[in-house]
């Protein structure tokens, strides 16, 4: 008998996406990860769940509906990390006309599901009487206005493995799949940490993203998909406007830039997409990628961005089909190989983050003919922390505030929207500040550092400042060096159970 029934490589949010819906349906499932959970292109999107005002403007009706779909699930299962916005577009009199953008509108409502979460329909706006015009640029006199979320992208990944561990799944981070032997089972070769093991499973999912090639040429010996490698750069600057708004810019080649609030004191511009040939781990954003981010802000922005202005800037690298920037296959792309006498394969590969709960869905399902598994059931399942209405948000986060009441607004908020209901595993029962044990910056204090460590598989700094959350951003270098020297000493990572040691 094998291990497991299913063994998932990768740990980006398609990776523990099926690692989620497989352990709930019943199945005996581990996700092996080189790095750190979402370490990758996870992390680096425009954090939009939305149908897409591109692919609407490409009469792909079908799939605006279906990502509005999702956008309201996830709404629903995910409250804290998904939190709606208003988007805004301001009529730039050299890009589409007021007509064809109120019409796009128009049909973007009636494509959200009937009732939806409560989200207001699309206005037209008078920027030159509004908070929104405050920080455009004149002549700007019209706007419109509809309804999209953003979400935390890191924290989501975070809490799909926890979900999956959870009902039962084996979440291995800094383990890498070297070899894979293909019989009526996978006999699978890992080095975790140092020590290599062997274990075998019914079935494996090749989810390793931009990797997803290589592994099938390397590890699995098998011809790569047919795809190639896009990347997406963003740029952190500093806040630019007052508003909760996110503006959307169309930009000189049509293409749609989106400015939103990051971290109460900041402001992220993206996304740039762009072909990208090379190694993923060495990504980066280039010259001229800021270049383009910074002149479509400042076609709408009354300040005036220079490249020098950026804090910080990330980019990931995704496998896709099809052509970059054109028609490649944003709903992702996943193959099912299932031949007499071998064991079967799953590739999931790219694909945005509104759809990856539908596309892990839809690749767990091949499986059914080969095991006996419960139905589909992740979309009415809360994510840990998330067993609330979402309208409920506010006042989650004043129960925090009145509960540990050395909590400031800023914090309580900052927490609510990583752990929801679940804050309690990280403050307990601490009545002061001093009781969660040493600070680092104004806001990390070492209890959460152990939790993310014992709970959320933080093994270093990096994760926990730029993945489990973005304090990274605000810390002094001081307070860095005492995080890495806590982590160090009095945080330890408890063994994992091993499987075939050799």
């Amino acid at each position: 008998m094998a291990d497991f029934d299913l063994a998932v490589i990768g740990g980006g949010l398609n990776g523990v996406s099926v690692a989620r819906d497989a352990a709930g349906r019943g199945l005996r499932v581990i996700l092996l990860e080189q790095g750190d959970l979402g370490g990758a292109a996870s992390i680096a999107s425009g954090r939009l769940v939305h149908g897409d005002l591109a692919v609407l403007e490409r009469r792909a009706l079908s799939r605006v509906r279906t990502a509005l779909a999702e956008r309201d699930t996830w709404l629903k299962i995910a409250p804290h990390l998904v939190r709606p916005a208003r988007f805004v577009i301001p009529a730039h009199s050299g890009e589409r006309p007021l007509w064809l953008l109120r019409l796009g509108l128009v049909a973007y409502d009636h494509l959200s599901p009937p009732g939806g979460r409560g989200l207001p329909p699309s206005a037209t706006i008078d920027v030159t009487h509004h908070p929104i015009g405050n920080a455009l640029r004149r002549p700007f006199g019209t706007a419109f206005e509809y309804s999209d979320c953003l979400v935390d992208d890191s924290r989501l990944v975070i809490a799909s493995a926890l979900d999956a561990a959870e009902r039962g799944a084996v979440i291995r981070t800094g383990a890498r799949c070297v070899r894979a032997d293909r019989l009526d089972i996978w006999r699978l070769v890992v080095i975790d940490r140092g020590h290599r093991q062997v274990m075998t499973s019914r079935a494996l999912a090749n989810a390793a993203g931009a990797w997803a090639g290589t592994v099938a040429e390397t590890v699995l010996r098998m011809p790569a998909p047919r795809a190639s490698l896009i990347k997406m750069s963003q740029i952190i600057v500093r806040r630019l406007f007052d508003t909760d708004n996110v503006y959307v810019f169309q930009h000189r080649d049509r293409r749609l830039v989106f400015a939103s609030p990051y971290l109460r004191d900041f402001t992220m511009i993206g996304t740039v997409a762009k072909q990208f040939k090379g190694d993923p781990a060495a990504v980066s954003v280039g010259a001229d990628e800021v270049a383009y981010l910074c002149d479509a802000a400042n076609r709408y922005f009354r300040e005036h961005l220079d490249p020098s202005d950026v804090i910080r800037s990330f980019a990931g690298v995704n496998l896709v089909t099809g052509r970059p920037g054109k028609r490649f296959a944003r709903e992702g792309t996943m193959n099912f190989d299932a031949r007499r006498g071998k064991a079967p394969l799953l590739t999931v590969f790219g694909g945005d983050i509104t759809t990856v709960r539908l596309r892990a869905e839809h690749a767990v399902s091949r499986l059914t003919p080969f095991y006996p598994m419960s139905p589909r059931w992740t979309a009415q399942a809360a994510l840990p922390g998330g067993d609330f209405p979402w309208s409920e948000f506010d006042a989650e986060v004043e129960r925090a505030r009145d509960r540990w009441k050395f909590l400031d607004q800023n914090q309580a908020i900052r927490l609510v929207s990583a752990y929801g209901s679940r804050l309690d595993a990280v403050l307990g029962d601490a009545r002061e500040r001093a009781d969660l044990g040493a600070a680092f910056g104004p806001e990390l204090t070492a209890a959460e550092v152990s939790y993310l460590v014992e709970k959320e598989w933080a093994r270093f700094p990096e994760d926990i400042l730029w993945r489990r959350s973005k304090l990274g951003l605000t810390m002094p270098a001081a307070d860095r060096e005492q995080l890495a020297a806590f982590m160090a000493t009095g945080c330890e990572v408890s063994s994992q159970a091993s499987f075939g040691d050799e």
